[in-house]
């Protein structure tokens, strides 16, 4: 690793003094100098800060605080005690991902500040400078006046400088399974979106102009602006309360049981809150500014730490095949039907099986709000998991483990060493965890402190016992991979399971967004790869269907990244198209380069990757509800190096509603010179594999 940190005390530098507006201000440019983030001091002891881009307004003068409870005081009016900075130059390597290695490169300013109110109370604001964007977080150093707080608001602001095209999710603090609107920022109306989309099982309405992070601005004048937070660890997830007549945004932390923030204590600190900005489209989805947010592993040894590709015996049950309860006839989870997952999944090179529906409790799990419904280590009787995972070892599959907690997390607290140590003994190293319902304790929502610490207490945990965590319900990932790189995918947003969702289901644009919000925090279980699209095939009254063709799935494995990549649908569905069958058994989920070659949210994206320690490529490619054509050059090939490309791309009569099955596979040779004009059908999509020969 290369680093080099260098901290200057900076009372002076960068330190001017305006006379005509008699306010203080120091400013810090980015590496390549496009982002200058500008700190101000008011004569009324107000901090603010404001963010351009090469230029352009990106953050108008924004201001900072909090508001404690516990000692009661409003932190709001600051006297600006010290200023350091320093420059960091790192380069690392995660253990896993889409890059090999990455570069951790950014300017930074300390700015201490001494509460004016009497309190005594000193805190700390510490900003990184990105060439793509900014983060900063509070710190709460050790010190006489405060000890254990308790937060009652954050009051950070971000105040926009126009009223920009706005990405967003309504406000939730049990919820992000939204599909994402697309409105003036002045048109914010979270309550009539909900309205909307009556399928969400709302468990906290925040109010009308609340909204959830990641936030995504288009602005008139061509910039791409991202608001999310990265490293939340001990600390409520971060919404934000909308003012439409400024068009201001204001941090609004999810509270506990009795309205609290955070209950924290000196030395602490609080997660990043991060500006992501620039000029191209391709820069936002490519960026590696929240995962730089975030600290090294803790796991000194990640060797058995493995990305997987996996089938699940999970799909059948929502489009009515089969049932997790035993009770309800047509159990999924029994020993014959897991056997047939096993076969086809060891014949097709896969590395996993899910088996959701393997343990009791299923019949009275949902809704009721019960302390104690699993236990988490008694299978049904018609799961024999000795003979299952002794089959499925001598198939070279490893079992995946379901844990559905029906929201009762203290039940699974206590019970977890005990069903992480049954897995061990049973041979199975990953788990899925689940939190569909209410919280108990009683009071708390799937994104406040608590819950956080929990999810951090389960990856911790995990790692004890070598086993990989994929959270379902959870809360928005914030980067926390590059630290628990075990915790290796979250949900937390609307998935493809949604596909079969009685109204919106899954729009032809909603994965076009994805990688522009949710997943700039990390990789998303979204489950692609369904081959069938009206989803009546064992209830023929279902009239759901999947919006896409069925080269868009296939493009789903690139553009969607995944270190536990799901094979979502049945066997027997795969049979009927075993050619395009392929490139789900070739693709990887493991990668030594990404590229991100043309994007526009919520409309199309391209990204190529290079297989990890292969000099092989695949390029995925998806678009909205339109069809497109999109020109793709090669030249991220090793030139000189001729490589057959196996396309698999939308035939000229596909599209997701009236022919979504129809596709065309074909070879061609290709150099780092060639040149490609593909057309993805409404709806579609194509995919590339491209090996060296």
């Amino acid at each position: 690793m290369k680093a080099t940190l260098s901290f200057l005390l900076t009372l002076s530098l960068c330190w001017q003094s305006n006379r005509t507006s008699a306010q203080t201000t120091t400013t810090i440019s980015s590496p390549d100098k496009a982002v200058v983030l500008s700190v101000s001091n008011t004569p009324a002891g107000q901090v603010a800060y404001r963010v351009t881009y090469k230029g352009k307004k990106v953050i108008e003068p924004s201001t900072l605080g909090f508001a404690l409870s516990k000692p009661q005081v409003s932190l709001t009016r600051f006297t600006i005690a010290a200023i350091d900075s320093a420059t960091i130059d790192e380069t690392w390597k995660p253990v896993w991902g889409e890059a090999s290695q990455i570069r951790n490169h950014c300017k930074e300013l300390r700015v201490t500040l001494a509460d004016q109110s009497g309190s005594g109370i000193q805190m700390q604001v510490r900003f990184r400078v990105f060439n793509d964007g900014v983060g900063f977080r509070y710190e709460f150093p050790t010190q006489p006046n405060l000890s254990h707080f308790v937060v009652a608001d954050e009051l950070t602001q971000f105040r926009l400088s126009a009223d920009h095209r706005t990405f967003w999710m309504p406000g939730d603090y049990d919820s992000n399974e939204y599909l994402y609107n697309t409105t003036k920022l002045s048109e914010v109306a979270a309550l009539a979106a909900i309205r909307k989309e009556k399928d969400i099982a709302l468990q906290s309405v925040i109010g009308d102009n609340a909204i959830q992070t990641p936030l995504l601005f288009k602005t008139t004048d061509g910039l791409y602006i991202s608001l999310y937070e990265a490293a939340v660890l001990n600390y409520p997830i971060m919404h934000l309360q909308l003012d439409k007549k400024t068009l201001r945004l204001q941090a609004q932390l999810t509270p506990d049981a009795v309205g609290n923030k955070a209950y924290l204590q000196t030395p602490s600190k609080t997660p990043w809150r991060t500006i992501i900005v620039s000029d191209k489209a391709t820069d936002i989805v490519g960026s590696k500014l929240i995962l730089n947010l975030n600290e090294p592993s803790t796991i000194a040894d990640p060797s058995w730490i493995k990305p997987q590709k996996f089938m699940g015996v999970w799909w059948e049950m929502h489009i009515g095949k089969g049932n997790w309860a035993k009770a309800l006839g047509k159990h999924a989870a029994n020993t014959q039907n897991v056997k047939k997952y096993i076969d086809f999944s060891a014949k097709n090179g896969f590395d996993g099986l899910l088996v959701e529906g393997w343990n009791e409790g299923w019949e009275d799990w949902f809704g009721n709000w019960k302390e104690e419904v699993f236990d988490f280590v008694t299978p049904y009787s018609d799961y024999n998991i000795d003979s299952l995972t002794a089959y499925a070892q001598k198939k070279g599959i490893k079992l995946i483990m379901h844990h559905e907690t029906s929201g009762s997390v203290t039940n699974y607290e206590r019970r977890m060493d005990a069903a992480f140590q049954y897995m061990v003994d049973k041979g199975i190293n990953t788990v899925k965890t689940g939190y569909v319902g209410r919280i108990i304790p009683r009071g708390e929502h799937h994104d406040s402190q608590w819950m956080v610490n929990h999810y951090q207490r389960v990856a911790e945990r995990a790692a004890k016992y070598k086993l990989m965590v994929d959270s379902h319900e959870s809360a928005h990932p914030t980067g926390l991979h590059r630290t628990y790189p075990n915790w290796m995918a979250s949900e937390a947003a609307r998935g493809s399971e949604f596909n079969n969702a009685p109204t919106l289901g899954i729009t032809p644009e909603h994965t076009t967004i994805l990688p522009f919000t949710r997943m700039l925090g990390g990789p998303m279980d979204f489950t692609p790869g369904l081959f069938r699209f009206q989803l009546n095939q064992f209830d023929s009254s279902r009239t759901q269907r999947v919006r896409t063709t069925l080269a868009k799935q296939l493009a789903l494995y690139i553009t969607l990244y995944s270190p536990l990549q799901m094979v979502a649908d049945l066997p027997e569905n795969y049979e009927k198209h075993m050619d395009a069958f392929q490139f789900i058994r070739d693709v990887p989920v493991d990668w030594d380069d990404s590229q991100v070659l043309a994007a526009e949210p919520g409309d199309y994206l391209m990204i190529a990757r290079k297989t990890k320690g292969k000099d092989s490529w695949f390029v995925g490619a998806i678009t909205d509800e339109n069809s497109r054509t999109l020109p793709l050059s090669l030249d991220f090939l090793e030139p000189g190096k001729t490589y057959e490309a196996t396309i698999y791309r939308d035939a000229d009569n596909a599209d997701w509603h009236e022919n979504p099955e129809a596709y065309t596979i074909e070879k061609k040779r290709v150099t780092s010179k060639t040149k490609l004009n593909l057309r993805l059908a409404n709806g579609g999509g194509f995919a590339i594999q491209l090996t060296q020969l």
